[in-house]
């Protein structure tokens, strides 16, 4: 199954909202180690997943609580398919 980048995203901050480590997330969200380091840069720089030291783990931020909110209310408005032979019907 292909995946795209948002699916990725939503994948990582859902993994994270309680707070996980690297491997955890490498492991929740089948990345290789490469692309899972730049999904957590890329996501640390948008402010939707943070890096707690005292933990030594990541957590969904609040704006990335409110950036899974909106996702599911989308994915309920357009009740996304789950395969091609659904849109083809």
């Amino acid at each position: 199954m292909n995946r795209n980048k948002y699916e990725i995203i939503v994948s990582i901050l859902e993994s994270a909202k309680t707070g996980i480590i690297k491997t955890k997330i490498m492991y929740n969200t089948f990345l290789s180690y490469e692309q899972m380091i730049g999904y957590l840069k890329y996501l640390q720089e948008h402010a939707l997943l943070i890096f707690e030291e005292k933990t030594q783990s990541y957590r969904t931020t609040k704006k990335g609580l409110g950036f899974l909110k909106l996702s599911h209310e989308l994915s309920q408005v357009m009740h996304f398919p789950n395969s091609l032979n659904e849109i083809n019907n």
